[in-house]
């Protein structure tokens, strides 16, 4: 159970950075998640014999990374094409080093992989499913249920994503600088689209979906982190920080929503406001306007949650 426990953690934890960096040695959506699942697998049979590693996302890496190596050979071996072998194995060992200066500013491959997941290319629908399975490390069946869709909808939604990466050639990289702003605005919509499914839900009985909120605010940090140049991302996380704010205060006991001037303030959590309210505020240090940031400054309907934080009995 222990064992299980701590590859659960690993796989929550970590999912998003072994696959992105699978994918970066595969080239395929496909190969990279089959061998983090047999990955996995070997984890809950060895780790119970041998004990938990101490380092458990360092064994799963490498174990995903033997295993991806072999399905390579094993493919080229099949087709009985000695020069695919000959390409295809050396294709997925990292280059010693990257010349490339957005590489070099922007090293984590969970970056590229998040620009491929949004590429303009893909339909809204198919970009929301694509990182919420690779980057989120949920499963086919938990993101079908979140947008009350049946499995075999939704992984075939996903094969479709893929099959289109494949045809358009989408790039596995950052977009150059020139196209930067363009295409982040891009990631930047996609999980404030997740964001809202879960805030105000269009379908389904639940209202509101905690866990797409969760996943949405747990997204931005992850662009915080690895783009903190960036004043749209903090503004992006600081409005969604502010709205997750009241969450506990937007249902009744009767699960109807409660607007703002209904809401019990006592039930905000201060904890994400104050939060949410220095990010945005250093992002207009920084000279940031964008519409993320005014958002979250001047507050949902032009309430500004300073006055809120100041007078919560109003």
């Amino acid at each position: 159970m222990i064992a299980r426990e701590a590859a659960e953690a690993v796989y929550r934890e970590e999912s998003g950075r072994i696959t992105a960096a699978l994918i970066r040695l595969s080239g395929s959506f496909d190969l990279a998640e089959e061998a983090l699942q047999d990955a996995f697998a070997s984890a809950l049979e060895t780790w119970p014999e041998r004990g938990i590693p101490d380092n458990p996302a360092a064994w799963i890496t490498a174990a995903a990374h033997r295993k991806l190596l072999d399905a390579v050979r094993r493919d080229a071996t099949r087709r009985k094409h000695s020069a695919a072998l000959a390409w295809t194995t050396p294709s997925i060992v990292p280059p010693p080093e990257i010349n490339d200066d957005t590489e070099m500013v922007y090293p984590d491959d969970r970056l590229r992989l998040m620009f491929t997941c949004c590429h303009p290319a893909l339909n809204p629908e198919a970009r929301v499913a694509l990182t919420l399975r690779t980057l989120g490390g949920l499963t086919t069946a938990e993101i079908a249920a979140a947008f009350l869709s049946s499995e075999s909808t939704l992984a075939q939604r996903l094969v479709r994503a893929k099959r289109k990466i494949q045809a358009a050639n989408i790039p596995y990289q950052v977009p150059p600088r020139e196209h930067i702003a363009e295409r982040l605005a891009e990631v930047q919509a996609v999980i404030y689209l997740i964001f809202n499914e879960g805030y105000t839900s269009t379908s389904g009985a639940r209202l509101v979906r905690a866990d797409l909120c969760r996943e949405a605010i747990r997204l931005a940090r992850l662009l915080c982190q690895l783009m903190p140049r960036e004043p749209e991302n903090s503004g992006l996380l600081a409005l969604m920080l502010l709205h997750d704010s009241r969450r506990a205060a937007r249902l009744s006991a009767e699960g109807r929503l409660v607007t703002m001037e209904h809401q019990d303030r006592k039930l905000w959590d201060r904890d994400q406001i104050a939060e949410g309210l220095g990010l945005a505020e250093r992002a207009l240090d920084a000279g940031a306007a964008g519409p993320y940031v005014l958002q979250a400054v001047t507050g949902h309907n032009g309430c500004p949650f300073h006055s809120q934080i100041a007078a919560p009995q109003a």
